[in-house]
């Protein structure tokens, strides 16, 4: 891809110029160049309210503003109730439009250190090298900017967008959605559209402009083999009381083999080869393996001759997090009274959490295992020598993928070829995961992501930050989304 001109933020007086005639792109590029000041400080009024999904009334006064925000768009805007924190909602209906677009974005972030960043609050909003450093700089309040700037440049220019637009923001991604199930279902005739477009997180490395197509889903639970009631000395009853730790690694070593595969029965059940034209998909996306290699200091992959992308489209088992009595200094000569291992499993639209979760549970039993729900009583320690509880969490997120053959597929496609010059780069299924499969299942419409930021944007940590370039160079792709 030709690169681009960084954007810089000087006066708009300096940068305005004449957009060039019949080519939108141009013309929001233009827009973008002669207003970034503005742009720029309506995101950073909207950043200085924070906004962690328990802080209600904080959550209140972002969906307060972000309804506010849609209005001034045009929008017909409003705040859906859940059970929980409030859906901000807004329909624009575009005279013409025979077709509906669902943008979903997230106005809620993650919960802060503010003694672990590099300025004195994360909520008030610094920008350093180019850089805007704040909570949900990236994650997710700036694709909501980018939706109403890249209006903003249509109306600017005489332009609509192509679509009747409804938007739906969620106060409370981070924390799971757990009202957003119920909602769905309350407010569907809101939320039906042709296709949703996700806006939320990065493109990809190569900094291309980027669509995925899906999502993998996730699962998590934890592992606990029982020993005994208490620890033991290790001198006095090793080699008699057996050790819980130890008899975890095993039951984990059985779960899966040192080539990568998973050895739980029926794990990858319903999975399907990948079509040519999917293998094709999957082979350009432009990874650079060694790069990422060399960057987290790993000397090959798990599976040798799998790339990353091969690696999306299926399911993993990962085990997360080991603990068993104590380690380094205070480490003792003790046999553990049990050994705890925190799972996750990653889901692909072909596979569901539910009978994920019976089939791991059928694997342990398999092994010679009592399964318990809680901590084991007198009588189940009586009666059964390997002893364990797997405790999933109720919360699982389905996977979703919608064909990248589909009409609409092709169409977004199309519309980012026209503005960039060549097509994005297209993803299969991401490996992470977003909360969309209830509203795909719900209302049956095909459903892709559209990420924005930049990569290197350490959402979820401290010192998140947005590259100010790919701000306003996601107004330029939010709007031809707009025109697609």
């Amino acid at each position: 891809m030709r690169p681009r001109a960084p954007l810089v933020i000087v006066s708009a007086l300096l940068l305005a110029a004449a957009p060039r005639a019949q080519d939108p792109g141009a013309q929001v590029r233009s827009y973008v160049e002669a207003h970034q000041e503005e742009i720029v400080r309506e995101l950073v009024n909207l950043l200085s309210i924070p906004n962690v999904a328990s802080d209600h009334a904080n959550i209140l006064r972002n969906a307060e503003h972000l309804k506010g925000m849609l209005a001034k768009r045009g929008f017909s805007a409003d705040l859906l109730e859940t059970t929980g924190n409030p859906l901000v909602y807004g329909d624009l209906r575009v005279p013409g439009a025979t077709r509906t677009l669902l943008f979903y974005a997230h106005y809620d972030g993650q919960a802060v250190n503010p003694p672990a960043w590099n300025q004195p609050d994360p909520f008030k909003p610094v920008v350093r090298e180019g850089r805007l450093y704040a909570r949900s700089a990236a994650d997710d309040k700036a694709p909501i900017e980018m939706i109403c700037a890249a209006l903003d440049a249509l109306s600017a220019n005489g332009l609509k967008p192509t679509s009747n637009i409804r938007v739906i923001l969620d106060g409370e991604e981070e924390a799971g959605s757990p009202s957003l199930v119920p909602a769905i279902a309350k407010y569907r005739d809101k939320l039906s559209a042709d296709m949703m477009l996700i806006f939320d997180g990065p493109i990809h490395t190569s900094n291309r402009p980027t669509i995925a197509f899906g999502a993998r889903g996730i699962l998590t639970g934890t592992l606990t083999v029982y020993g005994p009631k208490a620890g033991v000395h290790s001198g006095n009853y090793g080699n008699w009381i057996p050790n819980p730790a130890l008899r975890l690694a095993h039951l984990l070593s059985s779960m899966k083999d040192d080539q990568g595969k998973v050895l739980v029965a029926g794990f990858y059940d319903g999975l399907q080869p990948l079509t040519p034209e999917e293998e094709q998909l999957v082979a350009a996306v432009p990874d650079d393996a060694e790069r990422m290699l060399r960057a987290f200091g790993v000397a090959s992959p798990e599976v040798a001759g799998r790339s990353l992308q091969q690696g999306f489209q299926i399911p993993t088992l990962n085990i997360r997090g080991l603990a068993s009595a104590h380690v380094g200094p205070g480490a003792r000569t003790i046999i553990p009274d049990r050994a705890v291992a925190e799972i996750d499993i990653r889901l692909v639209a072909e596979t569901r959490a539910a009978a994920m979760r019976d089939k791991v549970n059928a694997h342990i039993v398999a092994q010679g295992y009592h399964l318990v729900e809680a901590n084991p009583d007198e009588a189940a320690r009586a009666k059964y020598s390997h002893i364990a509880s797997m405790a999933w969490d109720p919360s699982a997120t389905e996977a979703f993928r919608t064909s990248p053959m589909e009409p609409h597929s092709r169409e977004l496609v199309a519309a980012l070829t026209r503005v960039y010059g060549e097509a994005p780069v297209q993803i299969r299924t991401l490996g992470g995961t977003v909360p969309i499969a209830p509203f795909i299942d719900a209302l049956r419409f095909p459903a892709a992501l559209v990420p924005t930021v930049n990569f290197d944007n350490n959402q979820h940590e401290e010192n998140e930050n947005l590259r100010l370039t790919h701000l306003f160079d996601g107004i330029v792709t939010v709007a031809a989304v707009l025109r697609m």
